[in-house]
């Protein structure tokens, strides 16, 4: 064990980890914003019924059906390294790919949330469209987990760090230890984050009930006194 960490030690994998953590999270926040850019506009107009709801639906089915890898890979290597328009450089780097790649399920996952979000307004249950965000909370994570794709075109996230650092390590159980350490660090934050979007949705949903059966008191209240 000592040895372990003093492999770690020299090799100054332990920054190297935080900034790819950083990486992982960039990314994610990235991918959310591109998401929720496209998501809540197609929303709105699903919302608005006739034509432009067939359209949004039909948009979201086949981001829905984008596959993270493939949009990754034809990002990079559909695109010259060196392709330019009006001299400004248009090659996607690997961290732009990895965060336009994971723009499609984000999209139709604010999309999905977004409509119930926006009927709930409607309806006047302020409290219930809130748990939208929680949703986003939600969906930030799962986008952390997912930027780990970023390793496979070179990406220096976390993951990354983790494989080139085991391939400098002899034994067979550092590499498992390290392994564990990775999953630890990944697991950790995002099961504290899922309980916590979990508490703040019994939380939210409790609200909204207590409101509803508050408002249908008043209401037979209302009516008896007629």
């Amino acid at each position: 064990m000592t040895h372990f960490l003093e492999q770690l030690s020299i090799s100054g994998f332990l920054p190297r980890f935080v900034t790819g953590m950083a990486v992982n999270y960039e990314i994610a926040g990235l991918a959310l914003v591109m998401g929720l850019t496209i998501g809540l506009p197609l929303a709105q107009a699903s919302l608005a019924g006739g034509w432009t709801r067939l359209l949004s639906g039909s948009l979201v089915s086949l981001m829905r059906a984008a596959p993270t890898f493939v949009v990754m890979f034809v990002l990079m290597n559909s695109i010259p390294r060196h392709a330019t328009v009006l001299g400004v450089p248009v090659a996607p780097s690997g961290f732009i790919a990895v965060a336009i790649s994971l723009a499609p399920y984000s999209a139709s996952y604010v999309f999905d949330n977004s409509v119930e979000a926006l009927k709930n307004l409607r309806r006047g249950s302020m409290v219930s469209a809130l748990l939208f965000l929680p949703n986003m909370m939600r969906a930030f994570f799962v986008l952390v987990m997912a930027s780990s794709a970023g390793a496979a075109i070179g990406v220096t996230e976390a993951v990354a760090v983790i494989l080139r650092e085991t391939q400098q390590l002899p034994a067979l159980h550092d590499k498992l230890l390290l392994f564990g350490i990775g999953v630890v660090c990944f697991g950790v934050p995002m099961q504290s984050a899922f309980a916590l979007v979990r508490l703040l949705h019994r939380r939210l949903n409790r609200i909204a009930l207590s409101n509803q059966n508050g408002w249908a008191a008043t209401t037979i209240k209302a009516a008896v006194a007629q």
